[in-house]
């Protein structure tokens, strides 16, 4: 039987091109080949740093989806992917949210985190058949290829574009036209790698600066932090049980020995806890607070305060 060989395609990406800084890269002593890579990293903030807009509109995208009862979807193949499941699945234990809130679709299913899956990333039928099934009018979908043209990735913002839902890509191609149905564009111009074509070093970290910063302003901007402290962290063992005391201390001004009492008397509820410290509620009213203004803690003290005067 003929072995139909697979097809090459030619990417044109700066990710794709030689970088005239690192030609002699393997030339050079191991402190400098580390100077040169850490070089080009340096530049990758103020690549993301000229995308800020897109990525605000996707975070208001995000923010709609959550508050309207939607969950956000990222899509992503190699290292584009792992990086998605990482950033979705440190959501949960970051921010005590629910864990279909972020959910992440990576080519070639659980098998491709550990190592790779032939030709998944060019299945655009599956990226389409995955997100067919799951996603609804009113997600967030937001797509990661460093190339701008992964078939599964856009299959898959094909599907969910149809489906009613408002899609994203972040890619690292500059150059490439923003596919038909995308909503927002986030394409950051990082430049050839260090070593050509390998967008796992200034490629992903684009990508994990970009999921860091949108996951973390989403949940800001859900309530889910009280100032820059994380208030809906679940606390999962000793060093996070402590983390919860020293938060409620470093907001309220007060005792280990008192925040610990109020952590008690709401029933390890961090949030319940420090509305109670902050507003001098007692605990039913300050738990009732914060159902009502969806876990909001400066939202639950406006209303309280608005109470009591």
């Amino acid at each position: 039987m003929m072995t139909v060989p697979c097809q090459a395609v030619h990417v044109d990406s700066p990710t794709e091109q030689r970088n005239p800084r690192t030609v002699d890269i393997d030339l050079m002593s191991t402190q400098a080949i580390l100077g040169a890579i850490n070089a080009e990293d340096r530049k990758v903030p103020d690549a993301v740093a000229e995308v800020l807009p897109q990525l605000a509109r996707a975070v208001d995208y995000a923010v709609d989806a959550l508050r309207g009862g939607g969950r956000v979807h990222y899509v992503g193949a190699g290292t584009s992917g792992r990086l998605a499941t990482l950033d979705a699945a440190e959501l949960v234990p970051t921010f005590n949210v629910p864990s279909d809130w972020f959910v992440a679709h990576h080519a070639g299913g659980a098998k491709a985190l550990r190592e790779a899956v032939e030709n998944a990333e060019d299945d655009a039928e599956a990226g389409e058949a995955e997100l067919s099934e799951v996603v609804r009018p009113g997600d967030f979908v937001l797509g990661l290829a460093a190339s701008g043209r992964t078939p599964y990735v856009l299959g898959a913002l094909a599907a969910a574009s149809r489906a009613g839902a408002r899609t994203g890509l972040v890619s690292a191609n500059p150059r490439a036209a923003k596919p038909s149905g995308v909503d927002v564009l986030i394409a950051v111009a990082t430049g050839p790698e260090a070593i050509a074509g390998s967008t796992r070093m200034k490629a992903g970290t684009a990508q994990k600066l970009i999921l860091t910063a949108f996951s973390t302003t989403t949940m800001i901007k859900m309530g889910k932090t009280y100032s820059n402290l994380m208030v809906s962290m679940r606390a999962t063992n000793a060093k996070l049980r402590g983390r919860t005391v020293r938060i409620l201390q470093e907001a309220t001004g007060m005792t280990m020995a008192d925040c610990s009492d109020a952590l008690a008397e709401a029933g390890d509820d961090l949030k319940v806890a420090l509305v109670h410290l902050l507003s001098g509620s007692d605990v039913t009213r300050a738990a009732a607070a914060l159902e009502a203004t969806g876990g909001h803690v400066r939202k639950a003290l406006d209303s309280l305060h608005l109470r009591a005067g």
